[in-house]
């Protein structure tokens, strides 16, 4: 009997240990509509002359006449892997919702309400200010009962980051819009020239294989407790009003993050043992047809656009959002509905720290709750 319960004591140890992240991988694709990833291109915006090109390759690529079937074309590596071996919220139809809670609707509100956990109303446009909450990994970072995740770093294609994160203060490894300042690799050379000869097409995003391949080189050689890495090209072709970008876009980088997970379960560090989220900053329009393009028109930095005029009272479903985890201490359920409620993007810093297994209140009582739903 002694035997046989140290033989229990031991299996159970053992699979508390195995389901135990250590390492946590975070991901954003900035503005990108849950309409997308759960239904796949749009068939009225595809067929859009004003804001569809090349739609006979999207047509070929992307379309089904259901959306069950096109989704997985547009975003194969979530659908295929994400969805089926973990967790996933914010399909609408099914009466899944997540939503932001500032209530701004726009970039630097969102992202800091992921980061940090809290919602802090005084952020009211997108300016260059030093957040003043601390992230979740700069709490880590801070904290004297968590020494060993002292190694983070983040790679972004918007140029607010810095702020967001406020490195000054936080001491975070940021790398956002420019080039490396460092260069430790013959492959980060070659993909440093790559950026200088790229044109940019825009003046505070790059492009996002950029940031891309510098956070995997990073990833491989560093390998570090915390990664963050933010993609933002579909947020700025919709803006643009060029949905065949933003569709390649979404396509490219599910491809990217299919490229993050390979990468994670092929390195000793990583395998088993490290929780991947994917998410977005806010949501979009989606009638009438072109405001898909906005979101937020109420910000500072939108006021003056007079395109932006007839939406002054808001753009149904901009804070709508969505969420998708997998890992060892995420609980392989697929969808999660929602009908006592939307769950929010203020609970992801804590439900990170969760499958550190370090309960937020030790760090900022104040963070939303962990999202349950997602865990073991």
């Amino acid at each position: 009997m002694v035997l046989r319960f140290s033989l229990f004591l031991m299996l159970l140890c053992s699979s508390a240990v195995s389901l135990a992240a250590e390492k946590i991988v975070l991901v954003t694709l900035d503005g990108l509509r849950w309409q997308e990833l759960f239904t796949g291109i749009d068939g009225s915006l595809l067929n859009s002359g004003e804001f569809t090109k090349s739609a006979d390759a999207l047509r070929k690529d992307y379309w089904d006449d259901t959306p069950e079937r096109r989704a997985p074309k547009l975003m194969p590596f979530m659908h295929g892997t994400v969805f089926k071996q973990g967790a996933f919220v914010g399909d609408l139809r099914h009466g899944s919702c997540a939503e932001v809670s500032n209530r701004k609707n726009f970039s630097y509100p969102g992202y800091s309400e992921i980061l940090t956990g809290v919602v802090d109303h005084s952020i009211d446009s997108n300016d260059k200010v030093p957040n003043a909450n601390k992230s979740f990994i700069e709490l880590l970072r801070d904290s004297s009962n968590e020494d060993r995740f002292t190694s983070a770093a983040a790679f972004t294609s918007w140029d607010v980051f810095p702020s967001i994160l406020n490195v000054e203060r936080s001491g975070l490894y940021v790398n956002a819009f420019g080039p490396l300042d460092v260069i430790a690799s013959e492959n980060e050379q070659r993909i440093q020239s790559f950026y200088f000869d790229t044109p940019q097409p825009w003046t505070n995003v790059r492009n996002d294989v950029f940031t891309h391949r510098y956070a995997l080189e990073y990833l491989e050689r560093e390998q570090p407790d915390v990664l963050f890495i933010s993609y933002g090209e579909t947020d700025d072709f919709a803006h643009d009003g060029k949905y065949h970008e933003y569709i390649w876009a979404a396509n490219r980088t599910d491809r990217f993050i299919g490229e993050i997970w390979a990468t994670l379960q092929r390195l000793d560090a990583y395998r088993d043992n490290t929780t991947l989220f994917i998410t977005t900053d806010h949501g979009r329009g989606q009638l009438p047809l072109e405001s898909w393009q906005h979101h937020s028109p109420t910000a500072p930095e939108h006021a003056e656009q007079d395109s932006l005029i007839r939406y002054a009272q808001g753009i149904a479903g901009e804070e709508a959002v969505w969420m998708a985890a997998i890992g060892p201490d995420i609980n392989a359920r697929g969808e999660i509905l929602t009908p006592n409620g939307c769950l929010t993007s203020n609970r992801i810093a804590a439900t990170l720290l969760h499958t550190l297994g370090i309960d937020f209140r030790s760090l900022n009582p104040n963070m939303g709750a962990p999202l349950r739903e997602f865990l073991r």
